[in-house]
């Protein structure tokens, strides 16, 4: 976005279990701020409690590929290996931010190291478990995944909360008022800040 865009790009990042879902709610509906969450693009299929185009695009793989042939994304990742491809669109990105919202990109550390390339001022948080300990703590009382999928999600955690440091801002959820409220009044911080593209 060239300089006096009067929206902002907000981009999260967490391991699996950091919370971000529940935080990220609470901030759309309680801070005082134009926020807008990003739907993503993905290629796995809706589980029964989601719908097309609020919680995700739902695609094929071949109109997946398609888009990324045509440079229609801002970064794209595989998740946990499994096969299923997501992908941030950057039309609907570009076109909310023109509109003066503040757009939240919830996405993992390598899609965020992309899109800090192309939008260096894009303000960015490290939602943080606390521990190592504290986040298998929370993976394991969800009580809906093998023993298998935990341990690859820890493994996942290990490098991204390495990669924390590439982000601007780390907050520690120890509870998601907490979370929440120091979320939100560092976003209120940005206020009056512009925001630049490379």
């Amino acid at each position: 976005m060239d300089a006096g865009v009067p929206g902002k790009l907000v981009i999260i990042s967490g391991p699996s279990g950091a919370g971000k879902s529940t935080v990220l709610k609470e901030l759309i509906e309680k801070c005082d701020l134009p926020l807008q969450m990003s739907v993503s693009a993905t290629t796995r299929p809706p589980r029964p409690n989601e719908t097309n185009g609020i919680d995700y695009h739902f695609v094929s793989q071949e109109d997946f590929n398609a888009k990324v042939n045509q440079g229609l994304f801002l970064e794209t990742v595989e998740v946990f290996s499994q096969g299923h491809w997501y992908g941030t669109l950057r039309q609907p990105v570009v076109e909310a931010m023109e509109a003066g919202k503040w757009v939240i990109l919830e996405i993992d550390v390598v899609g965020a190291s992309k899109i800090v390339d192309a939008f260096p001022d894009a303000i960015t948080i490290f939602l943080h478990p606390g521990t190592e300990a504290e986040l298998e703590r929370r993976l394991r009382g969800r009580k809906t995944e093998s023993e298998e999928k935990i341990l690859r999600r820890l493994e996942v955690a290990r490098k991204e909360l390495e990669m924390a440091t590439i982000y601007k801002h780390l907050v520690v959820n120890d509870t998601v008022e907490n979370a929440f409220n120091t979320i939100c009044n560092l976003l209120k911080s940005y206020r009056g800040h512009s925001c630049t593209k490379n």
